[in-house]
Protein backbone atom coordinates (compact mmCIF):
# COMPACT_ATOMS: atom_id res chain seq x y z
CA UNK A 1 0.00 0.00 0.00
CA UNK A 2 2.56 2.38 1.14
CA UNK A 3 4.65 1.53 -2.03
CA UNK A 4 1.67 2.38 -4.42
CA UNK A 5 0.91 5.64 -2.38
CA UNK A 6 4.89 6.28 -3.04
CA UNK A 7 4.32 5.99 -6.76
CA UNK A 8 0.90 7.67 -7.30
CA UNK A 9 2.62 10.87 -5.50
CA UNK A 10 5.53 10.84 -7.77
CA UNK A 11 3.14 10.82 -10.94
CA UNK A 12 1.35 14.07 -9.12
CA UNK A 13 4.59 15.45 -8.25
CA UNK A 14 5.85 15.02 -11.81
CA UNK A 15 2.34 16.51 -13.40
CA UNK A 16 2.59 19.44 -11.44
CA UNK A 17 6.07 19.95 -12.27
CA UNK A 18 5.53 19.43 -16.27
CA UNK A 19 2.66 21.89 -16.32
CA UNK A 20 4.77 24.69 -14.34
CA UNK A 21 7.01 24.21 -16.78
CA UNK A 22 4.54 24.59 -19.24
CA UNK A 23 3.23 28.09 -17.93
CA UNK A 24 6.75 29.30 -17.08
CA UNK A 25 6.84 29.22 -20.88
CA UNK A 26 9.79 25.97 -20.65
CA UNK A 27 7.24 23.55 -22.32
CA UNK A 28 8.83 21.72 -25.56
CA UNK A 29 6.32 20.33 -27.43
CA UNK A 30 7.47 19.37 -31.15
CA UNK A 31 6.91 22.01 -34.35
CA UNK A 32 4.29 20.89 -36.52
CA UNK A 33 6.25 22.66 -38.76
CA UNK A 34 9.37 20.49 -38.84
CA UNK A 35 6.81 17.55 -40.95
CA UNK A 36 5.50 20.01 -42.95
CA UNK A 37 6.77 20.00 -46.59
CA UNK A 38 9.18 22.67 -47.91
CA UNK A 39 7.52 26.04 -48.33
CA UNK A 40 4.82 25.16 -46.70
CA UNK A 41 4.38 28.37 -44.95
CA UNK A 42 4.32 29.82 -48.23
CA UNK A 43 0.96 28.74 -48.52
CA UNK A 44 -0.21 28.34 -45.11
CA UNK A 45 1.38 31.59 -43.45
CA UNK A 46 1.11 32.27 -39.67
CA UNK A 47 -1.73 35.04 -40.66
CA UNK A 48 -4.12 34.16 -42.44
CA UNK A 49 -8.17 34.99 -42.90
CA UNK A 50 -9.02 31.85 -40.75
CA UNK A 51 -7.14 33.49 -37.76
CA UNK A 52 -8.04 37.06 -38.27
CA UNK A 53 -11.45 35.62 -37.39
CA UNK A 54 -11.85 38.27 -34.37
CA UNK A 55 -10.08 41.09 -36.80
CA UNK A 56 -12.61 42.04 -39.03
CA UNK A 57 -11.05 44.46 -41.56
CA UNK A 58 -7.26 43.49 -40.28
CA UNK A 59 -4.83 43.33 -43.35
CA UNK A 60 -0.96 44.47 -43.55
CA UNK A 61 -1.56 44.78 -46.97
CA UNK A 62 -0.12 48.44 -48.33
CA UNK A 63 0.16 49.46 -51.64
CA UNK A 64 1.94 52.78 -52.23
CA UNK A 65 3.11 54.60 -55.33
CA UNK A 66 6.54 53.16 -55.41
CA UNK A 67 6.09 49.91 -53.54
CA UNK A 68 3.47 47.24 -52.61
CA UNK A 69 2.58 44.55 -49.61
CA UNK A 70 0.68 41.48 -50.67
CA UNK A 71 0.03 39.93 -47.76
CA UNK A 72 -2.08 36.25 -47.34
CA UNK A 73 -5.50 37.48 -46.19
CA UNK A 74 -5.66 39.55 -49.18
CA UNK A 75 -5.65 37.09 -51.27
CA UNK A 76 -8.52 37.68 -53.87
CA UNK A 77 -8.78 34.50 -55.88
CA UNK A 78 -10.90 33.60 -59.17
CA UNK A 79 -10.39 31.61 -62.21
CA UNK A 80 -7.39 32.03 -64.29
CA UNK A 81 -7.95 33.09 -68.23
CA UNK A 82 -7.46 30.10 -70.63
CA UNK A 83 -6.28 27.91 -67.56
CA UNK A 84 -8.59 24.87 -66.69
CA UNK A 85 -9.72 23.89 -63.27
CA UNK A 86 -7.25 26.58 -61.63
CA UNK A 87 -7.74 28.94 -59.52
CA UNK A 88 -5.22 32.49 -59.84
CA UNK A 89 -4.45 35.51 -57.27
CA UNK A 90 -2.70 38.49 -59.44
CA UNK A 91 -0.53 39.56 -56.91
CA UNK A 92 1.48 42.11 -58.92
CA UNK A 93 0.59 43.28 -62.30
CA UNK A 94 1.25 46.67 -64.90
CA UNK A 95 -1.57 48.38 -63.54
CA UNK A 96 -0.02 49.05 -59.91
CA UNK A 97 3.29 50.73 -62.59
CA UNK A 98 5.21 47.09 -63.09
CA UNK A 99 6.30 45.95 -66.39
CA UNK A 100 5.65 42.59 -65.37
CA UNK A 101 2.92 40.28 -64.07
CA UNK A 102 3.32 37.79 -61.04
CA UNK A 103 0.29 35.45 -60.05
CA UNK A 104 -0.35 32.61 -57.99
CA UNK A 105 -2.12 29.35 -59.80
CA UNK A 106 -3.87 26.82 -57.56
CA UNK A 107 -4.36 23.98 -59.72
CA UNK A 108 -6.78 21.13 -58.90
CA UNK A 109 -7.62 17.90 -59.98
CA UNK A 110 -7.53 17.61 -64.29
CA UNK A 111 -5.84 21.05 -64.60
CA UNK A 112 -3.93 22.56 -67.58
CA UNK A 113 -2.49 25.83 -68.02
CA UNK A 114 -3.23 28.02 -70.78
CA UNK A 115 -0.38 29.85 -73.05
CA UNK A 116 0.28 33.51 -71.95
CA UNK A 117 -0.45 36.32 -74.39
CA UNK A 118 1.89 37.02 -77.97
CA UNK A 119 5.50 38.02 -77.19
CA UNK A 120 4.55 37.27 -73.42
CA UNK A 121 7.74 35.15 -71.76
CA UNK A 122 6.71 33.33 -68.92
CA UNK A 123 8.53 31.89 -65.59
CA UNK A 124 7.02 29.15 -63.52
CA UNK A 125 7.93 28.14 -59.74
CA UNK A 126 6.23 25.15 -57.90
CA UNK A 127 5.53 25.57 -54.28
CA UNK A 128 3.35 22.70 -53.52
CA UNK A 129 2.47 19.51 -55.03
CA UNK A 130 3.80 18.27 -58.39
CA UNK A 131 2.99 19.52 -62.36
CA UNK A 132 3.69 17.60 -65.78
CA UNK A 133 5.18 20.04 -68.21
CA UNK A 134 4.68 19.15 -72.07
CA UNK A 135 7.30 21.10 -74.13
CA UNK A 136 6.78 22.39 -77.46
CA UNK A 137 8.29 18.61 -78.64
CA UNK A 138 6.11 16.93 -76.36
CA UNK A 139 8.13 16.06 -74.12
CA UNK A 140 6.89 15.76 -70.38
CA UNK A 141 8.76 16.82 -67.22
CA UNK A 142 7.70 16.32 -63.82
CA UNK A 143 8.02 19.52 -61.85
CA UNK A 144 8.38 19.05 -57.88
CA UNK A 145 8.45 21.44 -55.39
CA UNK A 146 11.53 24.61 -56.10
CA UNK A 147 11.51 23.32 -59.07
CA UNK A 148 10.91 25.46 -62.31
CA UNK A 149 10.74 26.21 -65.92
CA UNK A 150 11.39 29.47 -68.21
CA UNK A 151 9.24 29.84 -71.24
CA UNK A 152 10.83 32.09 -74.27
CA UNK A 153 7.85 34.52 -76.00
CA UNK A 154 5.42 32.13 -78.25
CA UNK A 155 6.45 28.96 -76.81
CA UNK A 156 4.02 26.65 -76.66
CA UNK A 157 3.74 24.48 -73.86
CA UNK A 158 1.31 22.97 -70.96
CA UNK A 159 1.43 22.57 -67.21
CA UNK A 160 -0.80 19.92 -65.79
CA UNK A 161 -1.51 18.39 -62.83
CA UNK A 162 -4.03 15.52 -61.31
CA UNK A 163 -3.92 16.65 -58.10
CA UNK A 164 -3.62 19.87 -55.88
CA UNK A 165 -0.58 21.96 -56.67
CA UNK A 166 0.49 25.87 -56.56
CA UNK A 167 2.88 27.46 -58.56
CA UNK A 168 3.76 30.63 -58.82
CA UNK A 169 4.30 32.69 -62.47
CA UNK A 170 5.79 35.58 -63.71
CA UNK A 171 4.81 36.87 -66.74
CA UNK A 172 6.75 39.56 -69.02
CA UNK A 173 6.19 41.43 -72.35
CA UNK A 174 9.76 40.69 -73.77
CA UNK A 175 12.15 43.18 -74.45
CA UNK A 176 13.56 41.94 -77.89
CA UNK A 177 17.41 42.14 -79.27
CA UNK A 178 18.53 42.03 -82.76
CA UNK A 179 20.48 38.76 -82.73
CA UNK A 180 19.75 37.65 -79.42
CA UNK A 181 16.92 34.98 -78.65
CA UNK A 182 16.47 33.05 -75.38
CA UNK A 183 15.68 29.12 -75.25
CA UNK A 184 13.47 27.12 -72.82
CA UNK A 185 15.03 26.18 -69.30
CA UNK A 186 13.88 23.69 -66.96
CA UNK A 187 15.76 23.63 -63.27
CA UNK A 188 15.54 22.97 -59.78
CA UNK A 189 17.21 25.57 -56.69
CA UNK A 190 19.30 22.94 -55.20
CA UNK A 191 21.18 22.55 -58.89
CA UNK A 192 22.70 26.03 -58.88
CA UNK A 193 25.68 26.78 -57.46
CA UNK A 194 25.78 29.97 -54.86
CA UNK A 195 27.41 33.42 -56.36
CA UNK A 196 29.18 35.56 -54.97
CA UNK A 197 27.98 38.62 -53.16
CA UNK A 198 31.09 40.96 -52.29
CA UNK A 199 30.58 42.59 -49.28
CA UNK A 200 26.97 40.92 -48.72
CA UNK A 201 26.86 37.58 -45.84
CA UNK A 202 23.49 36.27 -47.57
CA UNK A 203 23.45 33.42 -49.94
CA UNK A 204 22.48 33.96 -53.57
CA UNK A 205 21.78 31.59 -56.38
CA UNK A 206 20.49 32.93 -59.81
CA UNK A 207 18.19 30.64 -61.85
CA UNK A 208 18.07 32.12 -65.26
CA UNK A 209 21.37 32.64 -67.52
CA UNK A 210 22.94 36.15 -67.02
CA UNK A 211 23.84 36.47 -70.95
CA UNK A 212 22.23 39.40 -73.00
CA UNK A 213 19.29 37.93 -74.16
CA UNK A 214 17.14 37.10 -71.20
CA UNK A 215 16.05 40.52 -69.74
CA UNK A 216 15.10 39.27 -66.34
CA UNK A 217 16.62 37.23 -63.83
CA UNK A 218 15.21 35.17 -60.83
CA UNK A 219 17.15 34.90 -57.78
CA UNK A 220 16.93 33.22 -54.52
CA UNK A 221 18.24 34.64 -51.55
CA UNK A 222 18.75 33.05 -48.28
CA UNK A 223 19.34 34.57 -44.73
CA UNK A 224 20.35 33.13 -41.19
CA UNK A 225 18.45 34.61 -38.45
CA UNK A 226 19.53 38.28 -37.01
CA UNK A 227 21.55 38.54 -41.37
CA UNK A 228 20.78 41.52 -43.00
CA UNK A 229 21.63 43.28 -46.21
CA UNK A 230 24.52 45.65 -46.12
CA UNK A 231 23.72 47.82 -48.78
CA UNK A 232 20.43 50.02 -48.36
CA UNK A 233 19.64 49.68 -52.12
CA UNK A 234 18.35 52.09 -54.44
CA UNK A 235 18.03 51.41 -58.36
CA UNK A 236 16.11 51.88 -61.62
CA UNK A 237 15.95 47.66 -61.23
CA UNK A 238 12.27 46.27 -60.81
CA UNK A 239 11.22 43.69 -58.03
CA UNK A 240 8.89 41.22 -57.67
CA UNK A 241 9.18 39.15 -54.35
CA UNK A 242 7.74 36.42 -52.81
CA UNK A 243 8.92 34.93 -49.30
CA UNK A 244 8.74 31.48 -49.11
CA UNK A 245 10.57 30.95 -45.47
CA UNK A 246 11.33 32.42 -42.59
CA UNK A 247 10.53 35.90 -41.60
CA UNK A 248 11.78 39.57 -41.11
CA UNK A 249 11.18 43.15 -41.67
CA UNK A 250 11.35 44.95 -44.90
CA UNK A 251 12.18 48.44 -45.22
CA UNK A 252 10.75 49.67 -48.61
CA UNK A 253 10.70 53.22 -48.73
CA UNK A 254 10.03 55.33 -45.63
CA UNK A 255 8.25 52.36 -43.98
CA UNK A 256 8.91 49.25 -41.93
CA UNK A 257 7.34 45.93 -42.60
CA UNK A 258 7.08 42.84 -40.50
CA UNK A 259 7.22 40.07 -43.09
CA UNK A 260 6.74 36.56 -42.84
CA UNK A 261 6.61 33.33 -45.57
CA UNK A 262 3.27 34.08 -48.27
CA UNK A 263 3.79 37.71 -48.19
CA UNK A 264 4.66 39.58 -51.60
CA UNK A 265 6.44 42.73 -52.29
CA UNK A 266 6.29 44.87 -55.48
CA UNK A 267 9.55 47.71 -55.34
CA UNK A 268 9.35 50.46 -58.11
CA UNK A 269 12.40 51.49 -59.63
CA UNK A 270 14.58 53.70 -57.04
CA UNK A 271 12.55 52.79 -54.04
CA UNK A 272 14.63 52.53 -50.88
CA UNK A 273 14.99 48.94 -49.75
CA UNK A 274 16.28 47.12 -47.23
CA UNK A 275 15.93 43.59 -45.12
CA UNK A 276 16.56 41.83 -42.22
CA UNK A 277 16.18 38.41 -41.12
CA UNK A 278 14.58 37.38 -37.57
CA UNK A 279 13.18 34.31 -35.80
CA UNK A 280 14.86 31.21 -35.69
CA UNK A 281 14.88 30.09 -38.89
CA UNK A 282 16.61 31.21 -42.01
CA UNK A 283 14.91 33.45 -44.75
CA UNK A 284 14.51 32.45 -48.33
CA UNK A 285 12.87 34.58 -50.76
CA UNK A 286 12.51 34.50 -54.52
CA UNK A 287 13.11 37.65 -56.47
CA UNK A 288 12.64 39.35 -59.90
CA UNK A 289 14.64 41.50 -61.35
CA UNK A 290 14.79 42.99 -64.64
CA UNK A 291 18.50 43.02 -66.08
CA UNK A 292 20.55 43.37 -69.24
CA UNK A 293 18.72 46.24 -71.12
CA UNK A 294 18.91 49.99 -71.55
CA UNK A 295 16.46 51.93 -68.99
CA UNK A 296 15.98 54.54 -72.01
Amino acid sequence: MKSFQFLLAALITQSFVEISFCQEGFCSAPSILEKQPLYWKATNPTLSPSHLQDLPGFTRSVYKQDHALITHESHVFGPLPDWTNTLGAYLITPSMGSHFAMYLAKMRENSESGLPPSDVERFVFVLQGMVTLSDKLGTKHKLEVDSYAYFPPNSKHSLNSDASATVVVFERRYAYLENHSTEQIIGSTNEQSLVETPGEIFELRKLLPTSMPYDFNIHIMDFQPGEFLNVKEVHYNQHGLLLLEGQGIYRLGDSWYPVQAGDAIWMAPFVPQWYAALGKSKTRYLLYKDVNRNPL
